[in-house]
């Protein structure tokens, strides 16, 4: 029998595991020049969509990685509701992300950095959280943070010195 401690190292295995397949994503984002942030969604312990941000490549302001996600994970079950999902994000989703998590019937989601000026889940607002709404979704933040911001981090500062020339 699994005693708790050990269900919870388990989940952080599986959790950092699906985190380093979405940090993937975000380096792929990078190398596009693209906002890098990596988003997959797994259900069942099987990986059903992968996703980063394509703002600039499809001039969609709603191209954010989560969306893309979302979209990929429905027509990969042919269902809207994303029920025993688990979307991991390297960045904290925005508004408009947590609103289609929670149209979605995502029951769980998990990210990497915050954000600060723009989090909708633990930074700003707690809009995955909150009981005034028809759904709610387990989060866990901060798996893989360091790593996550360091990405963003450096793909800005990039481009300032690109600027700077």
């Amino acid at each position: 029998m699994i005693n708790n401690e050990e269900s919870e190292k388990l989940l952080l295995e599986f959790d950092t595991h699906w985190m380093t397949r979405a940090l993937e994503q975000a380096f792929a984002a990078s190398t596009a020049d693209e906002v890098p942030v990596g988003a997959v969604i797994v259900r069942d312990g099987d990986l059903i969509a992968s996703a980063s941000n394509q703002r600039e490549s499809l001039h969609d302001p709603t191209a954010h990685a989560e969306m893309i996600a979302i979209t990929q994970a429905a027509a990969s079950i042919d269902d809207w509701r994303l029920e025993r999902c688990t979307l991991y994000v390297t960045l904290e989703p925005c508004l408009m992300c947590a609103g289609a998590i929670l149209q979605s019937r995502i029951p769980r989601v998990v990210f990497g950095a915050t954000d600060p000026k723009g989090g909708a889940v633990t930074s700003l607002f707690h809009v995955l959280e909150d009981p005034r709404l028809n759904h709610q979704c387990l989060v866990t933040g901060g798996i893989l943070a360091e790593q996550s911001g360091r990405v963003l981090t450096e793909f800005f500062a990039a481009k300032r010195a690109m600027g700077k020339k």
